[in-house]
């Protein structure tokens, strides 16, 4: 593709390197530049409107063009743009959005620390885990377990949790302490007759034989996700939780809930732990913390979790950790005025209503000649598609070419594999529902003919 000279987007190519992409394909195709966004819609340079089927990136929660997010913005920037909360310093809208997440909190937590993205902050939950088991006089207890296709980020240490290959490849990871147990995917990994039940009882059977493989004096954690989202929108059979935890309490490992992308109500609960009885030593909150208008993410943490690291700390003299941008004000100030407006308008309200007809329809698209199976839960969900058998079709062709289809039809959604998914801002309603499936189906037709 030729673009002009000086065009942003030929600016773009010359000048930044950008994510997930085939970087030297880059070069060729460039981008989608979008210009602007109201709702539940985003516009590109050339006044196209396309309907947000994935929230930005499975984040905005409010919408876009909110106006009381970029007012909150301005008024905190007014007052105090920056401030740190290193030795012995605070700011008002830290504590305050501290105080309301405890408050928040679907189980009992003693602590807040706040980071600026999802990986950041398993990031240093995994750190925290290592200093915590030092301080309990157990220095071999450090081995943490995530599952293949989970995600839990792209930093050193988050990035060997996930379970992707694609966040592998290349980096020299995962680090030797990180394992790995399957992903629960009931509809694609269960064996002949076999229920949902004696499915989940499997999953925990490994998880328990890997920790007394590995001993359990050496495992500190389990990660999971209470949906699976970016690995490709895999929803927990049923048991499947109760099952995991009580194996993790039976050997002291403790269970880190990221609810990166289930928080503030993307399951039709406040939070994932919510819908599916998940009682975690550690949450991790980002993404719609602020619907993504700011950087920002927050470790919760439970007194078991928080107080070896205390007694640790006088020990030294100091928690020897800090970021920048903990606890920004900006981000926090931002990040406090979006949930109340979650809460005020009832978004998860909404979400809960809204969901048996986003189900609906995703189910309805599984009946499609192209399509293979659905999965979803709240307003998340993925159309799976049938791979593509044609000589040479590559992996997860199939997904790519709706995906492409879809944004012609006026759709932003990703593709994940073979599976396209789904995560629209909550705000969304049952009309703009109706569209969002209709142009997907008008997709579909036309990769068909």
């Amino acid at each position: 593709m030729t673009f002009m000279l000086n065009s942003i987007e030929a600016r773009d190519i010359a000048y930044q390197l950008h994510p997930l992409v085939d970087l030297r394909n880059y070069d060729k195709t460039g981008a989608l530049v979008i210009e602007r966004g109201e709702g539940i819609y985003v516009f590109d340079n050339a006044g196209r409107r396309y309907i947000e089927g994935l929230a930005g990136l499975w984040s905005v929660a409010v919408g876009f063009g909110e106006r009381r997010l970029s007012d909150a913005a301005k008024r905190q920037m007014d007052q105090l743009s920056y401030y740190h909360i290193f030795a012995h310093k605070t700011h008002g809208p830290s504590v305050d959005l501290a105080e309301k997440l405890i408050g928040m909190a679907p189980v009992p937590m003693s602590k807040v620390h706040f980071t600026s993205s999802g990986s950041e902050a398993n990031d240093l939950v995994v750190k925290l885990a290592w200093y915590r088991s030092n301080a309990l006089g157990k220095p071999e207890k450090k081995k943490i377990i995530g599952r293949l296709k989970g995600y839990h980020g792209v930093t050193i240490a988050a990035g060997s949790i996930t379970g992707l290959p694609r966040n592998h490849e290349s980096f020299d990871l995962p680090l030797d302490r990180m394992r790995h147990v399957s992903c629960p995917d009931y509809v694609g990994s269960a064996l002949p007759g076999e229920s949902e039940a004696a499915f989940s009882r499997r999953m925990a059977d490994e998880l328990e034989a890997l920790i007394l493989a590995e001993g359990p004096d050496t495992v500190a954690a389990f990660f999971g996700e209470p949906v699976m989202a970016s690995g490709g929108v895999y929803v927990p059979p049923e048991n499947y939780w109760a099952e995991i935890q009580a194996v993790l309490r039976r050997y002291d490992v403790l269970l880190v809930a990221d609810e990166v992308i289930c928080g503030f109500g993307r399951t039709g609960a406040m939070f994932g732990c919510e819908t599916f009885g998940i009682e975690p030593d550690v949450m991790v909150l980002s993404k719609q913390i602020s619907s993504s208008y700011m950087p920002l993410s927050a470790i919760l943490m439970n007194a078991n979790f928080y107080e070896p690291i205390a007694d640790e700390s006088a020990r030294l003299g100091v928690l020897g950790h800090g970021y920048t941008a903990s606890g920004h004000p900006v981000a926090t100030a931002v990040g406090l005025e979006n949930i109340q407006i979650i809460e005020e308008r009832d978004l998860v309200g909404n979400c809960r209503r809204l969901s048996p007809l986003f189900l609906e329809r995703l189910a309805g698209l599984a009946e499609h000649r192209l399509a293979k199976t659905w999965r979803g839960v709240g307003l998340i969900g993925a159309l799976e598609l049938k791979p593509w058998t044609a000589p040479g079709a590559k992996p997860g062709a199939a997904g790519a070419a709706i995906q492409a289809a879809a944004l012609e039809q006026g759709v932003i959604a990703r593709a994940i594999g073979d599976s396209l998914c789904f995560c629209p801002p909550l705000i969304i309603t049952a009309e703009q529902i109706g569209a969002m499936f209709d142009a997907v189906g008008r997709a579909l037709d036309t990769i068909a003919a």
